[in-house]
């Protein structure tokens, strides 16, 4: 793929070339007379590229465009990864193949390999930018660097001696190996499903026992497939779920490892311990750029910008509002367009053609809207 060079100054520049990246720009380059780019550290969908084979997106993908219902993992309103993909639930590396080829498709200006060092506000309402070759200067930015780069470890002692979920290690215990997993949410549950059918005996641990949650808001309970999934695995007699149990300490033993349990029970398991424990916001050099909300994620406006640095926004799973978790891919790609009208308004340009996206039901401008239960 090419790669091209930005203009030493733009009006917009994403950093970071995953789906929000390129969902961002993809909106930006409907804003009339607007100059954009991206910078990314790697290659276009890399950390897709990075998932273990096992892994897969959570969220069906299917072709209902042309009776208004956009694929889920789609981060343009004119396609479908299931279409291009020929699959429902794609895994890394055929959803970095999306990506790469809707790059080409729209000649998105992505500039690879370029890592971002650090950014700086300056006097006249700019930003400088300092990638590893060269400087840029941006009238705003935009970071969608995700979260996979930086996996939540709780701070419990030994918890350096477990693997995260993200490690492909994780998913290649020996067979019939008794394993422990750390955090019952979709991850952890997706990792155990998969172990216990492969004939390994998992015992999972989680204080809050999400497996059971009942909620309209598939960010904080099971989804349907992984109900399923559950189900079958547990038939089986290899998966044992204790909630209302957290891990309090992982230490190693007779060259294995022990978890000991908040109930004052251990587990012993000669497979290192896997963290389910999800993800961190991962902002880099901007992270000093972005308040915290009490809960460490970062405080945003109703825009999805910073609290304290006018200019700079945030797409992708890190976006909060409230208690909205915009953690998947057809949740936060209903604020790309609204990011590039923000940004396109400021600078006094055309953002009409947006108007397609509102259609195709892929922009929310007001997320307490989405905070909703349903009837049954």
């Amino acid at each position: 793929m090419s790669n091209p060079s930005l203009s030493p100054t733009v009006d917009a520049l994403v950093i970071g070339a995953g789906p929000a990246g390129l969902g961002t720009a993809l909106a930006l380059q409907a804003v009339d007379g607007i100059t954009y780019g991206i910078l990314e550290q790697a290659t276009i969908g890399h950390t897709f590229e990075q998932w273990p084979d096992a892994m897969s997106l959570l969220t069906p993908s299917f072709t209902g465009n042309a009776f208004g219902a956009i694929d889920l993992n789609a981060i343009h309103p004119r396609t479908s990864p299931a279409l291009l993909l020929q699959t429902d639930y794609p895994s890394g590396r055929e959803y970095a193949h999306y990506l790469q080829k809707l790059t080409e498709h729209y000649e998105v200006p992505v500039v690879e390999h370029t890592a971002v060092e650090q950014v700086t506000p300056t006097d006249d309402e700019q930003f400088e930018v300092t990638p590893s070759r060269g400087v840029l200067t941006a009238r705003t930015i935009v970071w969608a660097g995700g979260e996979f780069a930086r996996p939540s470890i709780p701070p419990i002692p030994g918890a350096g001696l477990a693997v995260h979920s993200s490690d492909a290690a994780a998913w290649a215990p020996r067979e019939q190996e008794p394993v422990i997993v750390i955090g019952g949410y979709e991850s952890g549950i997706d990792i155990a499903c998969t172990l216990a059918a492969r004939g390994n005996h998992v015992t999972v641990l989680d204080p809050e026992t999400p497996w059971e949650r009942a909620s309209s808001d598939p960010s904080v309970t099971l989804s349907p497939r992984t109900q399923v999934r559950l189900r079958e695995a547990r038939a089986t007699g290899r998966l044992e779920l204790r909630g209302g149990v957290a891990a309090d300490a992982i230490a190693e033993h007779d060259g294995g490892y022990v978890v000991t349990a908040s109930d004052g029970t251990t587990l012993s398991s000669a497979a290192r311990p896997i963290l389910a424990t999800g993800y961190r916001p991962h902002l880099g050099p901007v992270e000093h750029l972005f308040d915290s909300r009490a809960d460490g994620w970062p405080a945003l406006t109703g825009d999805d910008e910073s609290t304290i640095t006018p200019g700079l926004f945030l797409a992708g799973p890190a976006v909060r509002h409230a208690r909205l978790h915009l953690c998947f891919v057809y949740k936060f790609r209903q604020r790309f367009a609204h990011v590039a009208h923000t940004v396109g308004t400021r600078l006094g340009m055309d953002t009409s053609a947006l108007k397609a996206w509102k259609t195709s039901g892929m922009w929310v401008e007001d997320v307490s809207c989405c905070d909703t239960t349903c009837a049954c």
